[in-house]
């Protein structure tokens, strides 16, 4: 028997990179994960592929900053199957600019879509696994929820953000059997990451190879980017947790940048 065996989980940013990634293990593991992203095409041609090779899984489209979309998402899906599992609330993008001229616009919509996306996908989808007495809720952090970087001010602030409103939902969660944690990766070679390479090259002026050798890993121990399954492992093993032992907890998962 798997580990996931019946289980219904929900990943948002699902249609590509860490998200995708996190969702082809949860189906290879026994759950039918929900591929919830902004892109509906996309997120049904990674539903399409996951049928393809395990079990089910189902796509919705789902603005995380909307509330009015999360609701419809979750009630779409509790129509479907009758019940949440697990929420991992991974959808993110990155916008890098000095703090000095940052648009107020940038600001907020990086917010938006990391903290606002965070709160209405758990609130969303809390009272029916309270109604069950069963969640695992899974929030993706980055190094940079306990670690800052130049140029990423509202990014540093969200994802420092998400530890507060794990460690909230955990308090609150537990009478009710709901976990809340969050890992926090390291550079990761996503298409997120890849953008942001020539990017800083030219806010720091140095050469992209310089970027990621002196910026992006400069204090790991072996200079090697984590990968989405070192992530994905990281965020199985918390949505497995078989009780309240680990809530409200966060690993670092970054070849070594920043040790607790």
């Amino acid at each position: 028997m798997s580990r996931f065996d019946g289980r219904i989980a929900v990943v948002t940013g699902a249609a590509s990179g860490i998200g995708k990634e996190i969702a082809e293990r949860f189906a290879a593991e026994g759950a039918t994960p929900v591929i919830a992203d902004l892109n509906l095409a996309s997120a049904k041609a990674t539903a399409e592929e996951i049928k393809a090779k395990s079990g089910d899984a189902f796509a919705v489209a789902m603005d995380v900053t909307n509330e009015a979309q999360v609701e419809k998402g979750v009630s779409d899906i509790i129509a479907k199957y009758g019940k949440i599992d697990i929420l991992v609330s991974n959808a993110g993008i990155q916008i890098v600019k000095p703090l000095v001229d940052f648009p107020f616009a940038d600001w907020k919509k990086l917010l938006s879509i990391h903290l606002d996306g965070a709160f209405l996908t758990t609130r969303a989808c809390l009272k029916h696994m309270y109604a069950a007495n069963y969640g695992r809720v899974v929030y993706m952090g980055s190094v940079h929820s306990k670690e800052a970087s130049k140029l990423k001010a509202p990014y540093v602030t969200a994802k420092h953000g998400l530890i507060g409103l794990a460690k909230v939902l955990a308090k609150e969660g537990a009478e009710h059997n709901v976990t809340a944690n969050v890992v926090c990766p390291g550079f990761v070679r996503t298409p997120l990451v890849d953008k942001q390479i020539p990017e800083q090259a030219k806010e720091l002026g140095i050469s992209e190879a310089q970027v990621i050798k002196e910026v992006m890993l400069k204090d790991t121990v072996d200079g090697e980017f984590t990968t989405t399954d070192d992530v994905a492992d990281a965020v199985l093993f918390f949505a497995a947790a078989r009780t309240n032992v680990m809530t409200g907890q966060s690993v670092v998962v970054s070849h070594g940048w920043f040790m607790q």
